[in-house]
């Protein structure tokens, strides 16, 4: 019922812009994040459990809310959609090992948010990013194929994830401007105008008798995680810029009994944040990124933090028991869109039925079969970015051939005895950017020195250096190395088909363009020479080693090997109770 939910106010006029907004660089945004104690930077970070288990169900059945003596509020969380809008297969890791089930379908989920929503009317329904990009539906529509099925989903409040940008600056207005839901983003200026904010950067709410506001934030890094282009006209800012400032304005001038934070930063950016001095009085941080599974939300010093997963899999589910303007009772639980459990809806089977169309015959063109599970979710390697990287060795014979260590596309299950079939709208989802490929003459040292940038971008004890990714993926090199080693001293051993790595030999080293990247920059290894385009785009490269490999049969290879963790590691989070499951 609309009169349970009240939109009251969004900002985005000049005088709520920071009082400094020019941007920060990567090195002053380091820096200023502030110092880190061991792991992650945080004031004593434990698992924080609000209620026991079953809570949430003891709350629907209170007789105080009933009675009307008390209000109970509902804030349902999604993100890192990437989309993904069929059931699909999903990801679990139960009494150590993979386990799959089908989980998610926008037209399940749908039901899934209608019955929560019968529940407890006094119910927000929030998404925090990464949805318009991941998908053969997504990208070939460049995200406007999703916009009319988040609509039907009833949004509230959204904001920009760091793949949001994958179109351009334009295509992201437009965008995000058809949502009917409310935008927020605190941290996303017009780089080409007086430098003001893209998207206000708060919004209020008056629900279940109190008012509550939401802040915005991207993350920061995006311009250096995403291909120079896809920023092209957008400056970000960091939190510290002017979150102090929100906070206060929603606490003091709006009068708000609570303040969330919705950002799309990362769990490891995450926890930090909630214990910088500058998130005094954020009660949560809903966040998302690096799609990680908080079942219990995790406390920093100032706010606590949860995470709900990706690819329409899982809601985050917050409770909170209200009696006089005040807080009485909270429960957190991440729900699993169960396909099972939940009817699919007829009006949404219908939307996505002619989202499909103009792309059906293309996208259902089956390019070829392997005879094992097709996954991402490993930190440190993955059979599906093995056979992406097996395939530009096999095309291009460089030395190396390297791709990004992204987290996107659920996993596509299979075995000897049941093959599944890789069809074009599955490559869009391991690879949505059909890019160029690309060779470079690149110096061993150089190599080592990237390795250690990047394995120090996994896993930096300081967490405002992690951008966010897994592992870089790569054929024709092994390596070896100490997760817990200092910067720049993580690995042991190197090596290029078999022989170990010389320090003065050029290397042949293959991967796809970033657009927008010099000439001198391939996937972030700096000062290469003799860049040469290869003529074909990653989609063509695959498709043409599965017409002639199929069925294929990837598998962890021990192509980069950790001496203190296994190969089967899920997250880069390390001191905090958490496990992603």
């Amino acid at each position: 019922m609309e009169q349970n939910k009240i939109h009251v106010s969004e900002c985005a006029c000049a005088s709520c812009s920071p009082v400094d907004t020019n941007g920060l660089s990567r090195k002053d945004f380091l820096r200023r994040l502030g110092a880190v104690t061991a792991g992650l930077g945080l004031a004593p970070v434990t698992a924080y459990a609000l209620t026991e288990k079953g809570k949430a169900e003891e709350i629907l059945k209170s007789q105080s809310i009933k009675s009307g003596k008390v209000q109970h509020l509902s804030l349902l969380h999604t993100s890192d959609i990437h989309g993904q809008v069929n059931v699909h297969d999903e990801f679990f890791w139960e009494n150590d090992k993979a386990v799959f089930k089908k989980r998610g379908g926008f037209a399940h989920l749908k039901t899934m948010i209608g019955e929560l929503k019968k529940q407890n009317p006094n119910t927000l329904l929030l998404d925090g990013g990464d949805c318009f990009q991941g998908s053969g539906l997504a990208s070939l529509s460049e995200g406007r194929a999703m916009i009319p099925l988040m609509n039907n989903l009833g949004y509230d409040l959204v904001l920009p994830g760091n793949w949001e940008v994958v179109y351009g600056k334009q295509m992201l207005l437009n965008d995000m401007g058809a949502y009917n839901a409310q935008k927020i983003c605190a941290n996303m200026f017009n780089d080409d105008t007086a430098g003001d904010l893209m998207f206000p950067p708060y919004s209020v709410f008056y629900i279940a008798g109190i008012k509550i506001g939401f802040i915005g934030y991207n993350d920061p890094l995006t311009p250096i995680r995403q291909a120079p282009a896809y920023n092209k006209g957008i400056r970000f800012s960091a939190p510290e810029k002017n979150l102090a400032k929100y906070v206060k304005l929603l606490k003091e001038q709006e009068q708000c009994k609570m303040v969330f934070v919705m950002s799309h930063m990362g769990l490891t950016q995450q926890l930090d944040l909630a214990s910088q001095p500058y998130a005094e009085g954020v009660d949560y941080i809903l966040g998302a990124d690096t799609h990680e599974r908080i079942r219990e939300p995790l406390a920093g010093k100032y706010a606590k933090v949860t995470e709900p997963g990706a690819f329409a899999s899982f809601i985050g589910k917050l409770d909170l028991v209200i009696e006089d303007g005040k807080i009485k009772e909270e429960s957190y639980e991440l729900l699993e869109v169960d396909p099972e459990k939940y009817a699919a809806d007829e009006e949404m089977k219908s939307l996505i039925t002619t989202a499909y169309q103009p792309y059906e015959k293309e996208l259902k063109r089956v390019i070829g079969k392997t005879k094992t599970t097709l996954m991402r979710y490993y930190v440190l390697e993955t059979p599906m970015d093995n056979m992406i990287t097996d395939a530009l060795m096999w095309k291009f014979n460089p030395d190396i051939s390297i791709a990004n260590g992204f987290r996107f596309c659920p996993p596509l299950v299979a075995d000897s005895n049941n093959m599944a079939e890789i069809t074009s709208d599955y490559l869009y989802s391991m690879i949505p950017g059909n890019n160029n490929t690309i060779m470079a003459d690149v110096t061993g040292k150089q190599i080592t020195e990237w390795l250690e940038k990047e394995l120090e971008n996994v896993f930096s004890k300081e967490p405002a250096k992690r951008l966010g990714g897994w592992l870089v993926r790569f054929q024709g090199m092994k390596i070896k190395f100490t997760i817990d080693a200092e910067p720049g001293k993580r690995i042991g051993e190197i090596m290029v088909k078999g022989k170990k790595l010389e320090l003065e030999k050029i290397y042949k080293v293959a991967s796809c363009e970033r657009e927008g990247d010099p000439e001198s920059l391939l996937c972030r290894i700096r000062d290469v020479k003799n860049t040469r385009k290869l003529g074909f785009l990653v989609h063509e490269v695959v498709e043409e080693y599965l017409a002639k490999h199929s069925p294929i049969a990837p598998e962890l290879e021990g192509r980069a090997v950790a001496t203190d963790a296994a190969s089967t590691l899920l997250t880069q989070v390390k001191g905090v109770n958490y496990q992603f499951r």
